[in-house]
């Protein structure tokens, strides 16, 4: 399992020193280093139409292929407040489990790994915490995931204690039993694909970022897994634009041996950005997202990301396909069933511009979520 950037990685581990930063809110992650790491914009991506995606990049003698799937904040419920609600997410799925990803099922279903995260338990046990925003879903609810074509979840995320610690234990005992693999905060998780490739991912949560952990960790994982994903759940809520510690951080689990940074918590898109042989996506904003039915971004994107894979593990990513989405099928309110836009649209144009950073819109206030 040979990766091309592990001297790197060890050489990094060196290099950083201690970045344990803690906070409460939904600001600004805080991760310190021991210098500070150029910040570069992101590059521009290609993208294309879903009707019009690229031709397969052909492997070379050796080489396998993988399309790993990538989306965004998927809470399958809803708050207290608005559990029953008419618009509300249970009302709307009720006991149609194909319902949520009707209309990005052939992205799901047609790859190798399909990768989101789960923004809240699935459970019926436990006491709400003490904030404004806390969600949940019936633990049937893993029948979405399974039906949607959802082959592993991040519980990396600052909403999966919101029923404690009974319902953190109820959504992982519901997962395994629906045979979903997931990743925890402040660990990893090697899952194996049907050919045995393994993918390795490893999660992180913006109150608990240690870079010189997160490095060492990850260039562990890569020794382990053929194909490594970091998925930090970081930056700033509302914000279109990285923060520079997250650019820092996604440089470092790269150098480390990352090949794909997946990032969640803003609950918008920003910028995909490629670095040093892997790719960052620094937000996907959110997807699937029962925790809103009207929030004030609709826009959402899924990426598919090839990967090619030699006999002596090193990996080299292929084409990359962007798909802007409207989180809702609806006009005027979130109905929770993430739709494509149109390739002609003003609104797929403005997603892309979101993804390669030339998006100029003021940010959203957004907090807590």
């Amino acid at each position: 399992m040979g990766k091309s950037r592990i001297g790197a990685a060890l050489a990094l581990c060196v290099l950083l020193l201690s970045g344990c930063g803690e906070g409460s809110g939904a600001t600004e992650m805080p991760v310190t280093t021991a210098a500070p790491v150029e910040t570069t914009q992101p590059e521009t991506v290609p993208a294309f139409a879903p009707e019009t995606q690229p031709e397969e990049t052909e492997p070379t003698q050796g080489q396998r292929r993988y399309l790993l799937t990538f989306a965004g904040d998927c809470t399958l419920g809803s708050n207290e407040v608005t559990a029953y609600a008419q618009l509300g997410f249970l009302k709307t799925v009720g006991e149609d489990y194909d319902y949520p990803f009707r209309n990005v099922q052939d992205y799901f279903a047609q790859d190798d790994f399909t990768l989101v995260n789960l923004e809240g338990p699935l459970c019926e046990v436990g006491n709400p915490a003490a904030k404004t925003f806390v969600f949940r879903g019936p633990t049937a609810y893993t029948a979405i995931l399974t039906h949607g074509g959802v082959e592993a979840v991040s519980l990396a995320n600052n909403h999966s204690l919101d029923y404690g610690q009974a319902g953190y234990d109820a959504t992982r005992e519901a997962l395994d039993t629906a045979g979903i693999p997931y990743v925890e905060r402040d660990s990893s998780v090697v899952i194996p694909l049907e050919d045995g490739t393994t993918v390795g991912v490893y999660g992180a949560v913006y109150y608990l970022l240690d870079t010189q952990q997160i490095a060492r960790d990850i260039a562990q994982l890569a020794e382990q897994a053929d194909i490594v994903i970091f998925a930090p759940h970081w930056g700033v809520e509302g914000s279109y634009h990285p923060t520079p510690a997250q650019t820092e951080l996604a440089h470092a689990a790269i150098d480390a041996g990352a090949d794909i940074v997946f990032g969640t918590h803003p609950h918008v898109l920003q910028p995909v950005e490629a670095y040093n042989g892997g790719v960052i996506f620094y937000s996907l904003g959110n997807f699937s997202f029962g925790g809103n039915p009207a929030p004030e971004d609709m826009d959402t994107a899924l990426i598919q990301q090839e990967v090619l894979l030699d006999e002596a593990g090193n990996v080299t990513l292929g084409d990359r396909t962007l798909v802007p989405a409207s989180v809702s099928s609806a006009e005027g309110h979130n109905n929770f069933q993430p739709t494509p836009y149109p390739a002609d649209s003003e609104d797929y144009q403005r997603v892309l511009a979101k993804l390669d950073g030339s998006f100029s819109g003021p940010n959203l206030a957004l907090s807590g979520g």
